[in-house]
């Protein structure tokens, strides 16, 4: 049997993550396997009229 090296619970902060912006970025850093640092970059667009 194939190990597990990410969790339900990374999978679901992701998904969260993903789900919560509108215009950015989300980086899923992995060392030696697992995912070790989850970063969210979010961009706020403004309208200048």
């Amino acid at each position: 049997m194939t190990e597990k090296r990410v969790s339900e619970e990374e999978l679901n902060k992701i998904k969260q993550l993903i789900e919560s912006i509108r215009f950015g970025s989300v980086t899923v850093v992995v060392q030696d396997g697992k995912v070790i640092q989850i970063e969210k970059n979010e961009k706020i667009r403004l309208n200048n009229k």
